[in-house]
């Protein structure tokens, strides 16, 4: 792409938040009144989590300053969930929140590399009531990037946020998470779609999920540095 973020922005490791262990609440608070300061300074901030409940209280930052916004989320998984393990608050969970709250726009939410196992049909309805539109895996490896560009031609000049769980990947190149499922994206296939959102108005963006503990050779670890990498260099 030949870009070099460092010269085009003024980029700053902020630090970790602080979150309490004891209280999902809680640590959404100290995320949303961490971060709320920096993009009302004019911030685009890149978060690293943590789990994908993070980008909830990010969200809520973000539509302070900007409004509801559209949402690009690569993902196995679509969070949409109304409840995990009976808690309303989870990583399965985030964007349901995020539409009860107002924080995206319905037909404003794409979602590329979901995969695997669901418990019912019904789970796709809240998704489809949302207007949410869908890249299955399985879709992207027969018909590739032009699937994805088609999409993304909808969402030029309109504020968007970026969400990168990394279970998107297949873990043969990602085994680093809490939540793998086969018959992922590859590595190349994901710096692809990262680079393919040059031109949008992205306001902010987090990278998620990536378990150290988990994570064969540090492979995860080397391809997450990288695709936030290629994130700064789209924002």
């Amino acid at each position: 792409m030949h870009v070099n973020p460092f010269a085009v922005h003024r980029i700053a490791d902020f630090g970790d938040l602080s979150v309490n262990p004891l209280s999902i609440e809680d640590t959404f608070r100290r995320i949303e009144q961490g971060i709320t300061p920096l993009l009302q300074a004019g911030v685009r901030c890149a978060c690293v989590g943590g789990d994908h409940s993070i980008s909830l209280p990010i969200l809520r930052a973000v539509a302070k300053k900007h409004g509801p916004v559209s949402l690009i989320q690569f993902d196995a998984h679509n969070d949409l969930w109304d409840e995990y393990f009976g808690s309303k608050y989870s990583h399965g969970t985030p964007f349901r929140r995020a539409f009860e709250e107002g924080l995206l726009h319905d037909d404003g939410v794409l979602q590329v590399g979901l995969r695997g196992q669901v418990y019912g049909e019904e789970d796709f309805d809240f998704a489809r009531a949302h207007k949410v539109r869908m890249v299955t895996a399985e879709e992207f490896h027969k018909k590739g990037m032009s699937i994805v560009q088609r999409h993304l031609r909808s969402f030029r000049r309109k504020p968007v946020y970026v969400t990168l769980d990394i279970d998107v990947v297949d873990p043969a190149f990602a085994p680093g998470t809490g939540t793998p499922q086969v018959g992922g994206l590859t590595s190349v296939q994901m710096l692809e779609l990262v680079r393919a959102l040059r031109g949008l108005s992205i306001v902010g963006c987090d990278l998620v999920e990536v378990s150290p503990p988990f994570d064969t050779g540090e492979i995860t670890s080397l391809l997450a540095a990288n695709l936030l990498y290629e994130l700064l260099c789209v924002l």
